[in-house]
């Protein structure tokens, strides 16, 4: 019902199916289901206890109603801030919200309303049981009496309890800093690019010899499905400059590698296509995955800067020196930049004095050279309603474009035509290829692919601190490209991230009229980040735009759990049990079966995520690691830790209540000191 209905939503609101909408909507599988699974869970107990479908159903949907909506409510009030995201990654992030959101709305309303509505007709209870639903029943019965056991143990030691949560979530981000850090992890969609450069100055005929050898080393692999080479197709669109884009044939069918003994994956083929065109001709390969040029206009490179300053000879010095040092850090491979002289320019100098003693002007020389090489036009014809130049120059073969230019001829004033190398002088040097700007500043950007098995967060800091040893006041380092969009969108994550658990702390404590209950509700958030890195660390993944995105998921998805003891164990309370411990051991035994139903729905949901079925399915497997050891651990620990802060904070908030007296008008307010002679007064009192 609810993924239907978000559907629908999706289409009046202009949303299309994306990567970010399918994701979601992937991932909300497991999420939709929570609601009505506690909805249900909690009439069936009603049910098991002797009272009629009806008054279940009544009993059951009262009771925990307002948990499924407090549960809802943190889960949008998490996504509120991703909508203020910038750019195009706040766009992807805003679809990608308001489609979890709609989807737990629709998810809540069906749980509330539907979901009793059929219990209480059709809910039977004994009937038809399967040896294997009694077998789960068995299970869980048993569970939950053990869990009891433990439950003691641990309130009986709360603060060893609270003090290993403490310590184990702070030992968690050891594993925080190994792992590999980057914008966007590599996918295997069995293609890439190779950028290919002969040397500056390079004919055309040379640069395609040199490609030839590109095209018959893919030839000769049996893994390339197909490929093209073709000459201006990269770096501007000069001669020396071409791509070849490769096709690989899908997984499963690339055949075992004989030095590995196993199927390469994209990566790994890329690595090997690296080393060889190294070896392969005179010119220079960058090995590109297409996959990582997602969300950036730029070149798509993982590591991208421009060295900015006032002079170009002194730019170029600076910039060879920086990227000299930072190839030597082995954090980059495939390093390059615009910086490219040698381009050969041919100057034709003006000698003033010889023109003036010959009588020819500056402006008949230049007026020469161009109708000579570059054509005039004398006039315009008509054809089909469009008008097209008429245009005057040597053949192809008769242009000179060389010293030979020194024989073309002038006329002077008196019209006689002057030999050119009587009045010029001709000098041939080498020149810059592209010149660039930014901020009205000379400027070299750098390019590089990050070394495998190395972060691009450490490739990313490693440039500034170069630069600060190199660079004079007056030239400057800026990060650009998807690098710039790495840096902007993990720092706009993280601050969404602050104002989400701040903004579903509000919501809570309006809800439960309390500021204690939300804090203890929301020591489940702790233990989610402890399991998301250990997980992303045992399963060797990076710490990327999609594990963050599987962060903010787990911010409000691990509340669910706190909210069903806390909500429960207030309920029980209220019933007139007083004794905290006592309540504790009675409600949250009792809530141990939905908290588990809907955490294994929450791993079964993330699952096929997790299992990267299909090409370039690798990018979303963080997410789902993320999410899945996020809910694991947070489930575990929020078992024990909860209840035990739970008791602390009550402790506190009962010694609070101790210091109060109401007075007349029923408002509480706190009670005056017991002073030694008002003490003296009350115990006289009390003997007369």
């Amino acid at each position: 019902t609810s993924v239907v209905g978000t559907f629908l939503v999706l289409y009046f609101a202009g949303f299309t199916l994306n990567t970010f909408t399918l994701m979601a909507l992937s991932l909300v599988i497991g999420i939709v289901v929570d609601d009505a699974i506690m909805m249900l869970e909690n009439i069936m107990r009603h049910r098991e206890l002797g009272q009629g479908r009806v008054e279940a159903a009544l009993l059951g949907a009262r009771e925990i109603t307002f948990a499924a909506i407090a549960t809802s409510l943190a889960i949008i009030a998490i996504f509120l801030p991703v909508a203020f995201m910038r750019g195009v990654m706040g766009k992807f992030f805003f679809q990608f919200g308001v489609t979890i959101t709609v989807a737990v709305m629709l998810s809540l309303l069906e749980a509330v309303t539907l979901t009793p509505m059929r219990c209480s007709q059709f809910l039977e209870v004994g009937q038809r049981r399967t040896r294997f639903g009694q077998a789960m029943d068995g299970s869980l019965n048993w569970a939950r009496d053990f869990y009891r056991k433990l439950l003691q143990i641990a309130l009986r030691h709360r603060w060893s309890v609270v003090v290993f949560s403490l310590v184990f979530f702070a030992g968690s981000f050891a594993t925080l800093g190994k792992l590999n850090k980057e914008f966007l992890p590599a996918e295997d969609q069995s293609r890439f690019m190779i950028r290919l450069q002969t040397p500056v100055g390079s004919s055309l005929a040379y640069t395609d010899s040199q490609f030839k050898k590109v095209e018959a080393f893919l030839a000769g692999r049996t893994e390339v499905e197909r490929y093209f080479v073709n000459i201006g197709g990269g770096g501007g669109g000069a001669v020396n400059t071409g791509m070849a884009f490769v096709s690989l044939k899908a997984k499963g069918r690339r055949g075992v590698d004989r030095i590995t003994g196993h199927e390469l994956s994209q990566q790994e083929i890329m690595d090997v296509y690296r080393q060889a065109m190294r070896k392969l001709g005179d010119f220079k390969a960058q090995v590109q995955d297409p996959s990582l040029r997602s969300f950036t206009a730029s070149r798509g490179f993982p590591v991208e800067f421009t060295v900015q300053g006032p002079e170009w000879d002194t730019l170029g010095k600076y910039t060879d020196q920086i990227t000299a040092a930072l190839e030597k850090t082995g954090l980059v491979t495939d390093l390059d930049t615009d910086y490219k002289v040698g381009q050969p320019e041919l100057h034709v100098i003006p000698d003033r004095n010889q023109a003036a003693l010959h009588g020819v002007s500056i402006a008949s020389i230049g007026e020469v050279i161009n109708a000579m090489i570059g054509g005039v036009v004398v006039g315009t014809y008509p054809k089909g309603g469009h008008r097209y130049d008429i245009r005057v120059k040597l053949q192809e073969d008769s242009r000179p474009y060389d010293q030979r230019i020194k024989d073309l001829y002038v006329r002077n004033n008196r019209g006689e035509l002057i030999p050119l190398s009587q009045v010029v002088r001709l000098e041939e040097k080498p020149t810059l290829q592209s010149i660039s700007r930014k901020n009205r500043e000379r400027a070299i950007s750098v390019f590089a692919n990050v070394t495998k098995g190395e972060s691009q967060q450490k490739a990313l800091e490693a440039v500034p601190a170069i630069a600060r040893k190199i660079l004079p006041p007056d030239y400057h380092v800026v990060i650009g490209g998807s690098a710039q969009t790495f840096q902007e969108s993990f720092g706009d994550l993280f601050m969404a991230m602050i104002l989400g658990i701040l903004v579903a702390y509000m919501i809570l404590a309006s809800q439960y009229n309390s500021y204690i209950d939300p804090l203890t509700i929301l020591m489940a958030l702790p233990f989610s980040v402890s399991g998301a890195f250990l997980a992303l660390w045992l399963t060797h993944q990076s710490l990327n735009v999609y594990s963050m995105i599987g962060l903010i998921l787990l911010m409000g998805i691990v509340k669910k759990n706190s909210i069903l003891l806390v909500d429960f164990t207030n309920k029980v309370r209220e019933r007139g049990q007083n004794d905290v411990k006592t309540a504790l051991l009675e409600a949250c035994p009792i809530r141990l079966r939905p908290i588990l139903m809907t955490s294994i729905a929450i791993i079964a949901g993330a699952m096929p995520v997790a299992l990267a079925l299909g090409p370039g399915a690798e990018s979303r497997v963080p997410m789902a690691v993320t999410i899945i050891g996020g809910v694991l651990v947070s489930t575990i620990l929020t078992l024990f830790v909860v209840p035990s802060v739970y008791s602390l904070l009550s402790n506190l908030e009962s010694k609070k209540a101790h210091h109060l007296v109401v007075t007349e008008t029923g408002m509480p307010v706190p009670a005056a000191p017991e002073f030694p002679l008002r003490k003296a007064k009350k115990a006289l009192k009390k003997n007369s």
